[in-house]
């Protein structure tokens, strides 16, 4: 085995030791709230998150695409799905050098790669802004108002989306690193088409929380909206709190704010574990399928070349 097979290994080793642990110290706190979700419920909402960890992974894919590093649908998968289990591990860089590692074996430059991991976040961060904006002021009221000074970066995000400011933060950025710009600048299209797979992302999102708020007892239109809403408003307030490992805790606080109209608060609480350990599942699941699926497209074009 080379050093740098070694090295991926020990990575892979590592992330999913992380995430399996992740999963496990939850499960204790979520038993009872899992208990009161049929089977029907924990499927569907399972469901639902891997449809949004793949809508994820297209935005990336998308955005590679647009700064001119196409890839397999396969390869791609790969290259996120298990870079992304990297965020399990202390320290917020893993999932970018992960990607990036994995990235040079299709050509993909380390700038490019870099480039298209930092955009995924704006572009999350925007659209579930939007998502939570008008899902949430109606419904939740009061309960939420305390967040009401997030809306205030969506005008920030959405101007600083514009391709021609990205790409002029991309190249004074890889000016100071000196570094190389980039062969093909980012495009409205491919802001357009990224924000696209970021908004379905959010849909089966809300459909996951959705879920899990209906076996604990909330029924109605009411719900499935503050689903929606909740979990965008958790994520982007957990990623603005980047001070707290993925969110942790703080997540949890927004989503049971979100959820008081529809939940009381024990069952808001087991919610927001519930969906926490849910995503942490679908994770493992990803990468996982990923990870099988590129090693037997790996066998199979290496295949003609054995028997020959």
């Amino acid at each position: 085995m080379t050093r740098r097979k070694a090295v991926r290994a020990l990575f892979l080793l590592v992330a999913l030791g992380f995430g399996v642990w992740a999963v496990a110290s939850q499960w204790t706190a979520v038993a009872d709230g899992f208990a009161r979700l049929s089977w029907v419920e924990l499927a569907g909402s399972l469901v639902a998150v891997l449809g949004a960890l793949l809508s994820g992974m297209l935005m990336w894919r998308a955005l590679l695409t647009d700064l001119g590093s196409p890839l397999a649908f396969t390869d791609a998968s790969k290259i996120f799905f298990v870079g992304q289990l990297g965020k399990y591990i202390p320290g917020s860089v893993w999932p970018m050098l992960a990607q990036m590692e994995m990235g040079r074996d299709h050509g993909i430059p380390r700038p490019r790669s870099a480039a298209a991991f930092f955009l995924t976040y704006p572009i999350y961060l925007g659209t579930g802004l939007l998502v939570a904006g008008v899902t949430l002021p109606v419904l939740a009221g009061q309960s939420v108002m305390r967040y009401a000074w997030l809306l205030l970066l969506v005008p920030v995000v959405a101007a600083a989306l514009h391709p021609k400011v990205v790409n002029g933060v991309i190249a004074f950025g890889l000016r100071k690193l000196r570094r190389p710009p980039l062969e093909r600048p980012l495009t409205r299209r491919g802001v357009l088409v990224a924000c696209g797979w970021a908004l379905a992302g959010w849909a089966a999102y809300g459909v996951h929380l959705a879920l899990v708020v209906h076996g604990l007892g909330a029924d109605g239109p009411s719900a499935v909206i503050l689903s929606f809403g909740a979990f965008a408003l958790a994520w982007c307030l957990g990623f603005v709190f980047v001070i707290a490992p993925a969110g942790a805790g703080v997540r949890e606080v927004a989503m049971v704010a979100a959820l008081a109209p529809v939940l009381d608060r024990p069952a808001a609480i087991a919610a927001a574990l519930c969906s926490r350990l849910i995503v942490s599942v679908g994770d493992l699941v990803c990468a996982g399928v990923a990870g099988l699926a590129s090693r037997r497209v790996v066998r199979t074009r290496e295949e003609p070349v054995t028997r020959a």
